[in-house]
């Protein structure tokens, strides 16, 4: 039991649940100019990141890498700004990126690259995954567009700790297949909401108080369990829990400009996949008389990440 109790409370120190950056590479010809915004809290733990951020994307062309011409970075007002100028041996046709923020911020950071050649456009998601890409300047098809959107719904949904451990936590909150089935319905659709309402929000965001919000819904959701078993309504209240975790998708979908419908399609295949997972590691457990107590066992656990976490956010 210590030794999860350890895990629970390292959690929170390492999560990060909107980690994000966005890029923009402007070719002309043999030249490139590439501009990196990420937030300052961000790269607070990276040593030297007027060089380490822009050691950790590359460009190519033909098979050749191109030559930095000169690159420059500054803090502009809580946002870290790097910019860099590269040559390539011939005209650019096509460009292959090689990205790696997410090893020297946080495993699970995103970066978003769009990418400008006269009046073509294209554009790719990095993270700790998807280290390579291959941006040919035309219009995707249909079904490349829905296939790339999906995937990154998909990703965003799996692999971050927030969503992970508040689907642990609404999976333990069931008390049936029935109101799992129900949990899991009111959550899809709160996601979706909270999507849909967020352009339509005249104030930002903070991303900071999205993740220090949704810290706070695994820890509430593991206190009802605890000191709540037999409260009703709890659909209800995975569905008010569940506009903070789509906040976040939200701000995704605005930085990516991805359709809604292929994106959550992704969100939705992942968070059920990952909720049947639990519910059937959960019934194995139970069926185990001596972990008859998995259950308030577990909540405390996360109680405990959540509300270490929410306290962790709300000092940085």
């Amino acid at each position: 039991m210590k030794r999860w109790a350890c895990l629970a409370f390292a959690m929170p120190l390492a999560a990060h649940m909107v980690s994000m950056s966005t890029g923009e590479v402007k070719v002309d010809g043999s030249r490139a100019h590439y501009e990196l915004r990420i937030p300052m809290y961000e790269v607070a733990h990276v040593k030297e990141p007027d060089h380490a951020l822009l050691d950790h994307i590359h460009f190519r062309s033909g098979g050749a890498v191109a030559k930095v011409v000169n690159q420059s970075c500054a803090d502009q007002q809580g946002t870290y700004v790097c910019t860099a100028d590269y040559e390539f041996p011939a005209p650019v046709d096509t460009l292959e990126v090689e990205c790696t923020f997410a090893s020297i911020t946080v495993p699970n950071h995103v970066h978003l690259l769009r990418a400008y050649r006269e009046d073509k456009t294209d554009q790719a998601v990095f993270d700790l995954s998807f280290t390579k890409a291959e941006l040919r300047f035309r219009p995707p098809t249909a079904l490349e567009t829905a296939v790339q959107e999906m995937s990154a719904g998909f990703m965003r949904a799996a692999g971050g700790l927030a969503p992970l451990l508040f689907l642990a936590s609404l999976t333990l909150a069931a008390r049936s297949r029935r109101e799992l089935l129900a949990l899991t319905a009111a959550f899809l659709i709160a996601e979706t909401v909270a999507c849909l309402l967020a352009p339509r929000i005249s104030f930002p965001l903070s991303p900071r108080f999205i993740e220090a919000a949704a810290s706070l819904t695994i820890a509430y959701l593991a206190f009802e369990i605890i000191l709540l078993p037999n409260s009703g309504m709890r659909w209800l209240v995975v569905g008010v829990l569940g506009l903070f975790h789509g906040a976040y998708f939200s701000i995704f979908l605005a930085e990516s400009g991805y359709h809604i419908v292929y994106f959550l399609s992704g969100v939705a295949t992942a968070e059920v996949l990952l909720i049947a997972v639990f519910a059937v590691l959960l019934a194995g457990l139970l069926r185990v008389g001596v972990l008859r107590r998995a259950v308030p066992y577990a909540a405390s656990l996360l109680l405990t990440a959540g509300l270490i976490w929410f306290f962790l956010r709300l000092r940085t």
